[in-house]
């Protein structure tokens, strides 16, 4: 037999293809839970969103791009005046969700924020709902968004529980386009069959690099590359829906799959079921705009404040004992040249809170930065340690803490007492305490966006359940234009 020829023949599609669109198909949602968080993630991302709005680098970057392109029926931007295709407007909300990295975050083996998926599930379904308005039909209500949402949390969550791309250099945006390609599709009427076709789609697309997150590159690419999946995932969705045809072997294909290209030739692990369990365990950025691993180690500086503020120059060091993902991710010692740079950066994060007792987005800007010297004192005085049970406790799976410790030793020899913070405000178990104060995050940023009246309108809407999940989308968008 001749060796020298390739079997062409198609296989069966991949199970991790099959499996996700089974799930976005059949699945029915049930969980009280899974919805009533659904809905405050919908809250917090839309808030993100509007926050972001006050900085002129992510305003530049949003619009058509013609200006004056008109659009039909075109999904709405919140808090803006624009009218797009729904691929842009994927790519501008998943931006301001994003941009200031206060929304949503899951840890596992990968990392990362579901809630960017919302830049795809928000435009297409305003777009269908725009147009299903428009030739007499019914248009898609709030609860088709919640339930959108909880499956593309479920898939990007449950795959990034075992599976991890940041040891192999690939971004957990990859996540987003997968997630959001298999909401999108399902919402544009596809079979579960072109769900399949458009996965494969985002597969093939392979994944960024992670260079733009992480010494000595970190910059505001890792702002805006979630919108850039969103809209990558929307346009797949669309060229499935056009006929375009699947490749079922994408991932196991040998030599040019994903495994084989991508991932070592490791197939993916999987540890649970597509559920609801993602939606119910999220964490909320509730107190900080700041990378998730360095929540409780911001937490235990703000405690710290009031006892070391007025004797900051008399401080030797000060020791943070950290997991093994913070050192990986955001532990770094040197200039820092941007505000990404700057939250993603462990050491800076926690001297800003030390020093003021708070950290807001405005404190990583470059004219904050170079006035407050004392910021960069104080990180020079840092050492990282590990702790092995913080590392431990952040992968299983009844616990995903998220600890920290901080210490501060002064030059007389004297200390404070060790602070350890190991569930951050937004976690799963802290949630009574927390959502009274993500509803305050939510209506302080709706305050920067438009006047009391329409704000309490939205804030009114949003807390009822009932009657959010009743609203149609187009109704719903309505309120949000700016």
């Amino acid at each position: 037999m001749n060796t020298n020829v390739d079997l062409n023949t198609r296989p069966d599609p991949d199970r991790v293809l099959v499996d996700i669109a089974d799930y976005v198909c059949n699945y029915e949602i049930k969980s009280v839970e899974a919805y009533d968080t659904a809905r405050n993630c919908l809250m917090d991302a839309l808030g993100c969103a509007f926050l972001s709005q006050q900085f002129p680098e992510c305003t530049k970057l949003l619009g058509p791009l013609v200006e004056g392109t008109i659009v039909p029926n075109g999904a709405r931007v919140p808090g803006t005046m624009f009218r797009l295709d729904p691929a842009k407007a994927a790519w501008d909300i998943g931006c301001m969700i994003r941009w200031l990295d206060y929304n949503d975050t899951w840890l596992a083996a990968e990392w990362g924020h579901p809630s960017d998926n919302l830049g795809a599930i928000l435009s297409v379904a305003d777009f269908i709902s725009q147009q299903k308005i428009a030739t007499h039909n019914h248009p898609l209500t709030m609860r088709n968004v919640l339930i959108a949402m909880i499956k593309a949390h479920e898939i990007q969550g449950v795959i990034a529980l075992e599976n991890s791309f940041n040891r192999v250099g690939l971004c957990h945006v990859l996540l987003v386009r997968v997630a959001s390609t298999a909401v999108a599709t399902h919402m544009l009427g596809g079979s579960c069959k072109q769900i399949i076709d458009a996965l494969s789609q985002a597969w093939l697309d392979g994944s960024s690099l992670r260079t733009y997150r992480h010494a000595p590159n970190a910059g505001p690419r890792k702002s805006w590359a979630a919108g850039d999946a969103t809209s990558r995932a929307v346009r797949l969705a669309d060229l499935t829906l056009r006929g375009e045809i699947g490749y079922p072997s994408a991932l196991t294909a040998r030599t040019w799959g994903f495994y084989d290209v991508c991932f070592n030739g490791n197939p993916f692990i999987f540890s649970r079921d597509y559920k609801s369990y993602v939606m119910e365990n999220v964490l909320f950025k509730i107190s900080f705009p700041a990378e998730f691993h360095s929540q409780t180690a911001i937490e235990a500086a703000v405690k710290l404040h009031p006892e070391v503020s007025n004797c900051l120059d008399t401080i030797e060091k000060i020791v943070i004992h950290t997991h093994e993902s913070a050192i990986r991710i955001i532990s770094k010692v040197g200039p820092l040249n941007n505000p990404a740079d700057r939250d993603h950066c462990l050491q800076y994060m926690t001297a800003v809170a030390l020093v003021f007792g708070n950290l807001i987005a405005e404190h990583y800007e470059d004219s904050f930065h170079e006035a407050h010297a004392i910021i960069d004192e104080l990180r020079q005085k840092m050492e990282i340690y590990e702790d092995a049970t913080y590392t431990k406790e952040y992968m299983e799976p009844e616990k995903r803490s998220i600890a920290n410790a901080l210490q501060i030793f002064f030059k007389n020899g004297t200390s404070t007492n060790k602070v350890e913070v190991k569930y951050p405000l937004g976690h799963r178990r802290r949630r009574s305490e927390g959502i009274p104060l993500l509803e305050e995050k939510f209506q302080a940023n709706l305050a920067t966006r438009f006047p009391p009246k329409r704000c309490r309108k939205i804030y009114t809407l949003c807390k009822n359940q009932k009657q959010l999940e009743q609203t149609p989308v187009n109704e719903f968008m309505d309120l949000l234009v700016s």
